[in-house]
C-alpha cells in the first residue's frame, strides 16, 4: 500500500510537470536543457515545482497603456486643417485663378453685370444723335427710360499652349436703352450696343504698392449699334488689363489701342476723343454689398473729356439684388459718344461681374 502511495504521488508529480511544461511553452525565457533536467530528478513535488518557476522567472508585466502623443495629432490636425476650403478672392472666382477656382471650359458665368433698371433718369436725353452726318428732327425722347444689360463669358481653352497660367476666354455683352414710357413715339429701343471679345488671361503671382497683381488680360474687343450706313455706330480694339487685389478692393486698369480703320469706312473717326485710351474699375465688397467706380479719360490737357460710373448693388431676396447706378460724362452708349450727359438708375442685378 506504501509502494502504492509513493506511485500515485510520482505519477502526480509527473502529471504536474506534463501540464506546467505545456504552460511554458509560451514563455519568453528559455532555460538551457540540462537546467530542465535538473529540476526533473528533484523528488519533492515542492521544490521541483520551486527549480521550475525559478528557470522560467515571473510571467512579463502588462503592456501599462500610455497616454497618445500629442504629437502623433499634430499632422492629422494640421491635415484637416488644411482640407477646409481656400476662400477665393473676387477676382479668383471671376477669372479662375487659383487651382481651387477652376470649373473648365465651355461653361457659362458672368462677365460684365448683368441689370435691369426699370426707372432710368437722364438730365438731357440725346434727341438728335446724328446731327453731324446728316438734318435729323428732334426725336422727342422722354428722361425716364429703362435699360437692361446682359453679359456672359465662357473659357474656350484652359492652358493654352500648354501653358497652366494662360487661358482663352470668350465673352458678349449686350445692353439695350428702351424708351418703354415713351407712347408717343411707340416706346421703341433707341439704342442697343453689341460686345463681343476674346481675351487671353495670364494668371500672375506679385506685390505692388501693397497690393497683389492677379493677372494680364490681352483681348480685342468689338462694339457696335448694329446699324448700317450713316446709323451706324462701331470701333474696335485690342487692350492689356492689369488685375490687382488688396483685401477686398480689387482695381484693374486697362490700356487700350483702336484698330484703324478707312476713312471712308469709319463711323466716328474722333470717338477716342471722347471715349479715351482706357478705363480704370475699382470694385469693393462689404459683405454683401459691392461698389464699383468705372473711370475713363483721354487724357488730354486741353478738351479733356470722360466719363465716371458708379454702381451699387445690395441684397434683396435670395440671389436677387438692388442696383443703383449713376453716370456722368461721354459715351453712355455708343450712340451717345460725343454727347455729355448724367443718368441715375434703380433696378436689380443678378450677378455683379466686372
Amino acid at each position: 500500500m506504501k509502494n502504492m502511495k509513493l506511485i500515485n504521488r510520482h505519477q502526480l508529480g509527473q502529471a504536474s510537470l506534463i501540464f506546467l511544461c505545456v504552460g511554458l511553452l509560451d514563455q519568453a525565457h528559455a532555460a538551457p536543457v540540462a537546467a530542465w533536467e535538473g529540476c526533473s530528478v528533484i523528488p519533492a513535488d515542492a521544490e521541483r515545482l520551486a527549480c521550475y518557476d525559478r528557470l522560467v522567472g515571473p510571467p512579463p508585466p502588462e503592456p501599462v497603456p500610455q497616454a497618445a502623443d500629442k504629437s502623433d495629432t499634430q499632422p492629422v490636425v494640421a491635415q484637416a486643417a488644411s482640407a477646409e476650403p481656400k476662400l477665393l478672392s473676387t477676382l479668383s472666382r471671376h477669372w479662375e485663378l487659383d487651382d481651387e477656382a477652376k470649373q473648365g471650359a465651355f461653361l457659362f458665368r458672368p462677365h460684365h453685370p448683368n441689370y435691369f433698371l426699370p426707372i432710368k433718369y437722364s438730365n438731357a436725353p440725346n434727341n438728335s444723335p446724328y446731327k453731324d452726318t446728316f438734318t435729323q428732327p428732334d426725336l422727342g425722347l422722354d428722361s425716364i427710360e429703362t435699360e437692361l444689360q446682359l453679359s456672359f463669358k465662357i473659357k474656350a481653352m484652359e492652358g493654352v499652349f500648354g501653358h497652366d497660367n494662360l487661358d482663352l476666354w470668350l465673352g458678349y455683352t449686350i445692353t439695350s436703352f428702351w424708351q418703354a414710357y415713351n407712347g408717343t413715339i411707340s416706346s421703341p429701343f433707341r439704342e442697343t450696343n453689341y460686345e463681343p471679345e476674346a481675351m487671353l488671361v495670364f494668371r500672375t503671382n506679385y506685390e505692388l504698392a501693397g497690393f497683389r497683381g492677379r493677372f494680364i488680360n490681352l483681348g480685342m474687343v468689338h462694339q457696335s449699334n448694329g446699324r448700317g450706313e450713316t446709323l451706324s455706330r462701331s470701333w474696335n480694339r485690342v487692350y492689356a488689363q492689369f488685375g490687382f487685389e488688396r483685401d477686398n478692393l480689387a482695381v484693374m486698369i486697362r490700356p487700350w489701342v483702336r484698330i484703324p480703320e478707312n476713312n471712308r469706312s469709319d463711323d466716328n473717326p474722333d470717338i477716342e476723343d471722347y471715349m479715351g485710351h482706357g478705363d480704370v474699375l475699382a470694385v469693393y465688397r462689404k459683405g454683401r454689398n459691392a461698389y464699383s467706380l468705372l473711370l475713363r479719360n483721354n487724357l488730354k490737357s486741353s478738351d479733356n473729356r470722360g466719363a465716371l460710373k458708379l454702381n451699387w448693388s445690395f441684397p434683396l431676396v435670395g440671389r436677387l439684388k438692388g442696383y443703383v447706378q449713376y453716370f456722368n460724362g461721354y459715351g453712355e452708349s455708343l450712340v451717345d459718344y460725343n454727347y455729355k450727359q448724367q443718368s441715375l438708375g434703380f433696378g436689380v442685378s443678378l450677378t455683379e461681374g466686372m
